[in-house]
């Protein structure tokens, strides 16, 4: 009997858990394709909210239409705000030519996102201007906009399917950049509907043409609760060029204050 009880104990989360899944996708159902696309989305970001501070390790490889190679190495610090987009800072360590550039970003729900530069053979700390946000990040492909965290505002919705990506359920859903200056008409996103974490995200130009593709992977959970990739790949279709960012040493509650995330403190960022 104590055996059964305990078996019983063990199992009940988990059948609290998986009944919940399924409650919460009968109650996506229930909505149109707009609705559902903004609750998949309010969703991913319930579930990845409360972890407060964060640093990791990052090796970006550049490479050209031809193939060759440069590699970088930077260390990027994030700090979670209460009610406002995140917080982020991105050092680089290497090669020399660019050992010491910091790039700092104040992620803002409904307002353009502040966003700085600080360049050591200058020595000066640069704004980038709010309507230069698709513009590339440091000559990879990611864009300015690509590397702010994606609050739920900061879009509106559609969900477009459900279809199975690499083994895994995923929804599909379309998503609209509000911002006026944005580089993009739309992004389709695969989520996983496991982990709600992007799997992969096409991004279309102005002109509505496929211009890129994300691949996420690798995802681990930490803190028992919040996923993190190890690999992020983004190929751009127009120039042939793609640029990749592996993430290591995940590290989480390390102390960091929001006076760390100042732009004052950009030139003695280290």
């Amino acid at each position: 009997m104590t055996r059964w009880l305990l078996c019983l104990a063990l199992t009940l989360p988990l059948l609290e858990a998986a009944w919940a899944q399924v409650s919460q996708e009968q109650e996506f159902e229930e909505k149109g394709p707009e609705a559902k696309g903004l609750a998949i989305a309010q969703e991913m970001d319930k579930r990845d909210t409360g972890w407060r501070d964060s640093k990791a390790i990052l090796t970006m490889v550049l490479r050209n239409r031809q193939g060759q190679e440069t590699t970088r190495k930077m260390r990027a610090s994030s700090l979670e705000v209460d009610g406002d987009g995140d917080k982020s800072l991105t050092i680089f360590d290497s090669p020399r030519d660019v050992k010491g550039t910091a790039f700092l970003s104040h992620t803002h729900a409904v307002k353009p996102d502040d966003q700085w530069l600080y360049l050591p053979a200058l020595k000066r700390v640069k704004r980038i201007s709010s309507a230069n946000k698709s513009g590339p990040f440091v000559g990879s492909e990611f864009a300015y906009e690509d590397l702010t965290s994606q609050e739920v505002e900061k879009y509106t919705y559609k969900w477009l399917r459900d279809e199975i990506l690499d083994g895994k359920d995923v929804f599909v859903i379309e998503r609209y950049p509000v911002y006026k200056h944005s580089g993009y008409t739309r992004q389709v996103v695969w989520v996983d509907r496991a982990i709600y974490q992007p799997l992969k995200t096409e991004y279309f130009d102005r002109k509505n043409a496929l211009l890129k593709t994300l691949t996420i992977g690798g995802y681990k959970q930490y803190l028992d609760r919040y996923w993190r990739p190890s690999t992020m790949n983004m190929v751009n279709h127009q120039t042939g060029k793609s640029t990749a960012l592996t993430w290591a040493d995940y590290a989480f509650a390390t102390g960091s204050k929001d006076g760390d995330f100042h732009k004052n403190a950009l030139k003695r960022a280290r």
